[in-house]
């Protein structure tokens, strides 16, 4: 890129040359850089947060009606700039271009819902049990909003958290991720051009540490109302430990190990066909991708043998092609994915393709298309016989590989899918309405499919995890509104004396001893 990115504060960008510079790069070609980036400090993200804080209470007073028609109109550019915003993210971060005109999509999508929750941030007229005396409950803005989201939805995910919240009344200081930095600024351009006054809508180009401490000092000023974070689960912790010596609930994302079971009256090609979905697509690096099959074990070897097969006959490769996935996001990312590639042991039955690791001319899969050399290319694993001690099991691996593990009754199956601890998303395959409502009765999960895929939100469905994956907030739909608003109660007494509640109740006496 001809410039360098840089934070902007207040309507204003913070001078380029002051912070370290990153450099973003396209991972299915390395050496093409994407993006360079001015990295913040912890006291630019406390600016971020004064500077948001200053312009929040004239945003706030603006009418909700109005403030959903500027929603509306980031709709109608993302719409008209849909080619162009998902070519960027194909090309920071690998994902295939088709997902990533859904991923775009689903920004329009969320504009598109919350555009008329403008005109419905309602609050409700409630009977007082006095005489001339009436109850009112209003959603006020939390206020000061700081979102910081990782970069493997780099487009869609922060529309989650920044949509709703400007709807409500917000400003908000956004941390993305600095490896999709330059899908972070054509989202923000697209914002900008809606005609959000400066200081709305901030973003902060920062690496983790510093948006840490530069967190931990704008929460002890007070600059800080709420705080959303999607990432991983370790991080997240640190988070909600922050946030709640402040005695704050923050939106906390985080990651998955999401279950799939296969039961012996299930739809075997239906299962794999959901199965591959979920476990390869986005190369595995979605936090709802599919971590462990547990399949019954009357169907378990034709469950893998199909998988197998459909998964050898995939394409993997260029992301500007038609593929399955594309390369890892991030060097950090393939680290991370060699480190799990390790946890597979001798007792393992390796399926997928014609190697493992990173595809080479010297380690080359089948039907590969793209250049080997020059990406971050992982062959798809499908590892057969994983147990409930395997570290394959417990953990999050946030790469293309999907573990498979036997059972007997549902009660096990059942057992198997809750005992990593995660809580975000399951499936379950079978054509047994009984079997359904007791996994959806025992299962963990916030998100609960049927003869469906781990993966896939719609804007208008909460969506968010528990345990490990998660303290219990939604994102999406009218049950986001919860992050973004709080409660306000007012009592209006117009009978021109004190009444005391419980105390001043006009009392009705029945007579309890009457029988027929």
């Amino acid at each position: 890129m001809s410039t360098v990115l840089t934070s902007v504060i207040g309507g204003a960008r913070v001078p380029s040359g002051a912070g370290r510079l990153y450099r973003s790069t396209d991972p299915s070609r390395t050496t093409d850089v994407v993006a360079e980036v001015s990295l913040a400090d912890a006291d630019d993200l406390v600016r971020a947060c004064e500077a948001a804080r200053n312009a929040q209470d004239a945003w706030r007073d603006v009418p909700p009606p109005v403030r959903g028609q500027v929603v509306a109109a980031i709709g109608r550019l993302v719409e008209a700039n849909k080619a162009a915003l998902a070519r960027v993210v194909t090309r920071e971060v690998g994902k295939p271009y088709a997902e990533a005109l859904g991923e775009v999509q689903e920004i329009a999508d969320t504009c598109a819902f919350f555009l008329g929750e403008g005109r419905r941030l309602y609050g409700h007229t409630v009977p007082s049990e006095m005489p001339d005396k009436q109850l009112f409950t209003f959603r006020d803005p939390v206020g000061v909003v700081t979102a910081i989201t990782a970069g493997n939805f780099p487009v869609a995910v922060p529309s989650w958290y920044i949509v709703p919240a400007l709807l409500c009344g917000n400003a908000v200081v956004w941390k993305p991720a600095e490896y999709a930095a330059a899908c972070a600024e054509a989202f923000y351009q697209v914002f900008a051009h809606a005609g959000l006054p400066d200081g709305v809508l901030n973003v902060v180009y920062a690496d983790g540490p510093e948006t840490f401490r530069g967190l931990e000092r704008a929460l002890v000023r007070g600059l800080v109302d709420k705080v959303g974070f999607t990432g991983s689960t370790e991080v997240g912790a640190r988070i909600g430990e922050l946030c709640g010596r402040h005695l704050q609930s923050p939106c906390l994302e985080l990651g998955g190990k999401n279950p799939m079971v296969v039961t012996e009256d299930a739809d075997l090609t239906l299962a794999v066909e959901g199965a591959l979905f979920s476990g390869f697509g986005t190369a595995g690096q979605r936090c709802t991708s599919l971590g462990t099959a547990i399949v019954h074990e009357s169907v378990r070897d034709e469950f893998v043998r199909l998988l197998d097969e459909a998964t050898r006959a995939a394409t993997v490769g260029d992301p500007a092609g038609d593929v399955l996935y594309g390369p890892l996001i991030d060097e950090r990312f393939a680290d991370g994915f060699e480190k799990v590639l390790g946890w597979i042991g001798p007792r393992h039955a390796v399926h997928g393709s014609s190697g493992t690791g990173r595809i080479s001319p010297s380690n080359p899969r089948d039907g590969f298309d793209g250049d080997a050399e020059a990406g971050l290319y992982y062959h798809p694993v499908i590892v057969d016989g994983v147990r409930p001690d395997d570290e394959l099991f417990l953990h999050e691996t946030f790469g293309p590989i999907v573990g498979v593990a036997p059972y007997r009754t549902l009660d096990e199956a059942i057992a198997l899918a809750n005992a990593p601890g995660y809580g975000l998303s399951a499936s379950i395959y079978t054509t047994d309405p009984a079997e359904v409502f007791a996994f959806r009765r025992r299962i963990s999960a916030g998100m609960v499919s049927v003869n469906n895929s781990t993966s896939g939100a719609e804007a208008h469905l909460p969506f968010g995890g528990n345990g490990r994956s998660g303290n219990g907030g939604r994102q999406s739909g009218i049950w986001v509104l919860d992050q973004f608003t709080r409660w306000q109660s007012m009592n209006w007494d117009f009978s021109g004396r004190l009444q005391k509640a419980q105390m001043d109740v006009v009392e009705i006496t029945p007579d309890l001893g009457f029988r027929l």
